[in-house]
């Protein structure tokens, strides 16, 4: 057996360990778990992957609030509520995610949901089939979603784009868990307009510690060209695939230690 044999067997089972049920009670994607409306997932999963930074408990913690402020139907709240039912949120916030940055999410999604039915097609609006990966989803999903008169500036910083070298680390996440499709019962797969290959490693300080340790990474910096470099690698191991090693690298990396940077 090859080296690079050894490594695909490694990497398989480290999926297969962590790639599971158990994993979601300790992880964010828990938090969209708790539903089953399609809308209800793609809010919370989305809100929840943009708030993932920090420790676990607290991001968890902290999306759970969101959940009771929208009393436990995001969609249905996005959907129908007003004005004044913003004020309950002026004391929700996440680190340096603060009220400003919370209205503007709510003023975004009921825009938005107000004229679409998914967010998928807020990404894939932006992205050829044919594509070999969502850069430009994401590029052209962070200008949509700043498209409004008044988004405020200071947002951005939350919802990053490839066009400035941002690992889009919780984007990419975000992705996964619409995206991909298997019988695992960890991502949901409830989007059909992008491909599971076309998915890109959320990358984060854990796995891209382990990626360079076994040789997977070898740009210097850890930026949108490393997130293209490693895909490129996992690629080689499950072209139609690749994502499903962010649990080997992510499992590896950070699990025990409560943190997601």
């Amino acid at each position: 057996m090859n080296l690079h044999e050894d490594l695909y067997q490694l990497l398989e089972a480290a999926v297969d360990q962590y790639n599971r049920p158990g994993f979601i009670e300790s992880d964010p994607i828990s938090i969209p778990h708790q539903f089953s409306l399609k809308q209800d997932r793609e809010i919370m999963g989305f809100w929840t992957a943009m708030l993932a930074w920090g420790q676990r408990k607290t991001i968890i913690n902290n999306a759970h609030k969101l959940v009771e402020l929208m009393d436990g139907a995001p969609y249905d709240f996005i959907l129908n509520h007003q004005e004044e039912d913003r004020r309950a949120f002026l004391d929700f916030k996440h680190r340096t995610f603060q009220a400003t940055d919370t209205l503007y999410f709510l003023e975004f999604f009921q825009h938005y949901y107000r004229h679409h039915d998914s967010l998928e097609d807020a990404f894939a609006r932006h992205l050829s089939p044919t594509a070999p990966h969502t850069e430009a989803a994401l590029a052209g999903f962070q200008q949509l979603f700043f498209a409004l008169p008044d988004a405020p500036h200071r947002t951005r910083k939350h919802i990053p784009t490839p066009l400035r070298g941002s690992t889009c680390k919780r984007l990419n996440m975000f992705l996964r868990w619409m995206v991909r499709k298997d019988n695992k019962g960890v991502d949901f797969g409830i989007w059909e307009r992008i491909s599971p290959g076309q998915l890109l490693i959320p990358l984060d300080v854990h796995v891209d510690r382990v990626a360079r340790h076994l040789g997977l990474l070898e740009r210097k910096q850890t930026d949108w060209g490393a997130v293209l470099e490693l895909s490129e690698v996992l690629r080689g191991f499950d072209a139609g695939d690749p994502v499903k090693y962010d649990f080997a690298l992510f499992g590896m990396g950070v699990l025990g230690e409560g943190e997601e940077p």
